[in-house]
């Protein structure tokens, strides 16, 4: 079984009862559509996804592990097929993640990011592919609750768009119009903005702190998205 990575991924498997029923909940869930379930060997089908009516294949603990990428292999998984990207305007608040490379970070931003009301994820280059087992997990989801697509060139639209970043001359995010239509740019964890071009109708924000020179950019993602949405009064 062979699953293609980044924009040539064409499955995923959803591992586990809890990212499973993550799924089955989820307003864009409609994009994955299942086709297998895997089982340990020994175990049964979950009574929650029995009524999927879905081949079934038993593996050993190692494969699914393997699988997975998960040192604690779970008892089931789901093989989806991921269907084609959205198109179109862009939502009213979108993360964007630009050369976020560790899928974990990029599953965080994620989440973050849905937990605070944004309805979109546009990925730049270099970003981690946010359907790799490991995003999914660092994701708890929200993979499901975002419209996710690719994007190789940075197209400004109307909206407001922000790159988090603390070099000099960037505004404090206390200065910064936080409104819709926003997008939120989060750079590289390495090298943040430092060789990437960014339009100058871009500005730059940063969060300002005390004795650390900066944020994991997960972590700067979720200040940023929680400001956004407590200006809202959400």
């Amino acid at each position: 079984m062979l699953l293609a990575f980044g924009t040539a991924r064409t499955h995923t498997l959803l591992a586990g009862q809890k990212l499973i029923e993550a799924w089955r909940g989820a307003p864009h869930a409609s994009r994955l559509s299942p086709e297998l379930l895997l089982l340990t060997d020994g175990s049964e089908a979950p009574i929650s996804l029995r009524d999927l009516s879905l081949p079934i294949l038993s593996v050993s603990e190692k494969l699914m592990a393997d699988l997975t990428d998960s040192g604690s292999p779970p008892s089931s998984a789901l093989l989806l097929g991921l269907g084609p990207e959205p198109c179109g305007p862009l939502s009213n608040r979108v993360i964007v993640p630009w050369g976020i490379q560790d899928p974990g970070n990029l599953g965080a931003i994620l989440r973050s990011a849905a937990a605070f009301g944004f309805q979109e994820a546009l990925l730049g280059p270099g970003c981690a592919d946010p359907f790799s087992p490991r995003a999914l997990r660092g994701s708890m989801g929200a993979a499901f609750l975002l419209s996710i697509r690719r994007t190789d060139n940075l197209e400004l639209d109307a909206g407001k768009w922000f790159a988090l970043d603390g070099s000099p001359g960037a505004i404090q995010l206390d200065d910064a119009d936080l409104s819709g239509p926003l997008r939120i740019l989060v750079g590289n964890e390495g090298h943040g903005w430092k060789h990437e071009f960014l339009p100058a109708a871009v500005q730059r924000t940063c969060i300002p702190t005390i004795g650390v020179e900066s944020l994991n950019a997960a972590v700067a993602a979720g200040i940023v998205c929680y400001e956004s949405r407590r200006r809202m009064g959400g």
